[in-house]
């Protein structure tokens, strides 16, 4: 048992050479379970009646409905339930649409294809997206203020001797298969967070822009301008702020006003139904919210455990990032933030951890570890693939708690001063 904890505290049991063996055998496992449903589908839906991309089925039955110059009706259930049916069938499950109106101008131009190549589409681009976010983050974090070119060349240095290690460990992330089995956009609102963070301080402007497109999730920006305005980032919280303002103009131009009053009136069932209600699944979601209803506690009871943790999280925020501590620490701070801040985050938003994971891995490398940090960095790349799973059969949100550990590590680190010893780690060789 003793040695065993040792292992855990000291992370040894972390080795390039595992990496390697349990993230080819979760890309083998995972792609081997999207054949199966490839195989067995009809081209719109799997060998369970569902349809392919189960939930991008609700993006393309609301784009459809703007091609028709229809674009309020995704937002009354019985209407999107409707045209669910005509497209994939009438044995099909209800896919709410609960996105605001930013998003109908993409579900618009994704349904103008068939359904299987808007979904390839979809995914495949997004994806190369959330690729390259992590390669910006992988090859040069650090902000201009806070290294110099030499140290961040020496840092991509470090990390290219593990040959395709990274990309390895981001291609397997389990839940890139959460999302791309559910068609989501996890890809997406990772690469966009990734990449803003990733340019905070060298492209002001652009990672405004960057955060201000991550407006079609709402949800994952509370605590972001926060952040801007607390550490005086003025200017990236302006182009944020224009960003938003031009889309709602170009929203309310090509769709008119009446899409704004149906989105307002859609939260009602959002906040009802798939929130407080968890017709979703409380497995699937990822938050102190959904654990705190998972358990059996009241709505309100709910609420306020969700507002205590923002609020937490908010303070920690200012603190961190207004403190002299590594900016991939920050960084890092802020994705799993945007997550644990909000009550409706589900298994395949966890896609937002990887950008979080690959800040904390870069400086790693470059300040060192804390004991137990390999193996939480090991058990937070892990969890996506378990989480819902674990929480369905025992009650147990394992995301939830890999979360808050791993905001507990950040701000760990954060207080550690140079006079503290902290172990050194390297790239070993293979």
């Amino acid at each position: 048992m003793a040695s065993a904890l040792a292992m855990v505290r000291n992370g040894d049991w972390v080795t390039p050479h595992r990496i390697r063996v349990w993230t080819w055998a979760a890309l083998v496992a995972s792609v081997a379970g999207l054949g199966y449903l490839l195989i067995g589908s009809n081209g719109l839906t799997d060998s369970f009646g569902r349809p392919l991309g189960t939930d991008f089925s609700n993006v393309y039955a609301a784009g459809t409905f703007v091609l028709d110059g229809q674009p309020a009706a995704p937002f009354n259930p019985a209407l999107q339930y409707a045209r669910e049916h005509a497209i994939f069938g009438p044995t099909v499950g209800f896919y709410g649409w609960h996105y605001p109106p930013f998003f109908l101008i993409v579900a618009a131009g994704l349904a103008l294809l068939p359904y299987w190549a808007a979904l390839a589409v979809w995914q495949g681009v997004t994806f190369a997206l959330y690729l390259g976010a992590i390669a910006l983050i992988l090859g040069g974090f650090a902000p201009a203020r806070a290294g110099t070119p030499a140290a961040r060349a020496g840092l991509g240095e470090r990390l290219g001797n593990t040959g395709n290690l990274w990309l390895l460990l981001a291609i397997a992330y389990p839940a890139v298969f959460i999302n791309l089995g559910h068609g989501h956009n996890g890809f997406l609102t990772a690469a966009l967070l990734g990449a803003a963070l990733a340019i905070l301080d060298r492209r002001p402007l652009l990672a405004g822009v960057l955060i201000g497109l991550l407006a079609y999730k709402p949800q994952f920006g509370l605590l972001i301008p926060l952040v801007l305005v607390a550490t005086g980032r003025w200017r990236t919280f302006t182009a944020a702020a224009v960003t938003v303002a031009a889309l709602v103009a170009l929203v309310t131009l090509a769709l008119g006003v009446p899409v704004w009053e149906a989105f307002a009136h859609s939260t009602a069932f959002t906040r009802t139904v798939v929130l407080e209600a968890g017709s979703t699944g409380w497995e699937k979601i990822q938050g102190v919210f959904s654990a705190i209803r998972m358990w059996g506690g009241p709505v309100p009871l709910a609420y306020a455990g969700q507002a205590m943790t923002t609020a937490l999280l908010a303070v920690a925020l200012v603190w961190l990032w207004r403190s002299e501590a590594a900016y991939a620490l920050k960084a890092a701070a802020l994705a799993v933030a945007a997550i644990l801040a909000t009550p409706y985050a589900l298994d395949y938003d966890l896609m937002v951890l990887a950008p979080a994971l690959a800040f904390l891995a870069c400086d790693g490398i470059e300040r060192g570890v804390l004991p137990y940090e390999k193996s939480l960095l090991a058990a937070a790349w892990l969890v996506p693939l378990v989480a819902r799973s674990v929480a369905g059969a025992i009650l147990i949100p394992l995301g939830t708690f890999v979360m808050l550990a791993l905001m507990v590590l950040i701000l760990c680190k954060a207080a550690w001063r140079p006079e503290h010893k902290i172990a050194a780690v390297g790239v070993p060789a293979e």
